[in-house]
């Protein structure tokens, strides 16, 4: 019944930005951590970031950190990923995943997933 959908993604220029949105439903929104990850081609999938459900604390990953900012609005159930100073080396499809309570860079103990949106980054 847990339902995560992604949207956003597409084509951008480096330098370029990006908000990706995830909505969510089945699932009482707020008592979750919502992540960030990605995967590129020829790599395994990786942490992006994370918001906490209760106290809405964030955490990136150092290769995103101060270009990316994840943002949640609980009336809305939904996650947003802000992207500034895109980077060919962002491209990657990029999902949202759902964990109870508290965040965790390790993709194995999120709950649920979206079906991921495509970025490209190129000129």
């Amino acid at each position: 019944q847990v339902q995560l959908v992604e949207s956003g993604g597409g084509l951008v220029q480096p330098g370029g930005s990006l908000r990706l949105s995830c909505l969510a439903s089945g699932l009482t929104f707020r008592t979750y951590a919502m992540g960030w990850f990605r995967q590129a081609p020829g790599k395994e999938r990786e942490f992006v970031g994370a918001i906490n459900g209760y106290d809405g604390s964030t955490y990136y990953a150092d290769s995103v950190q101060g270009r990316f900012t994840i943002s949640r609005d609980n009336a809305k159930n939904t996650v947003y990923l802000q992207m500034n100073s895109l980077k060919p080396d962002d491209t990657a499809v990029y999902y949202c995943a759902a964990k109870k309570t508290s965040w965790s860079p390790n993709k194995q103990l999120y709950n649920y997933w979206g079906q991921g949106t495509q970025v490209t980054v190129s000129s």
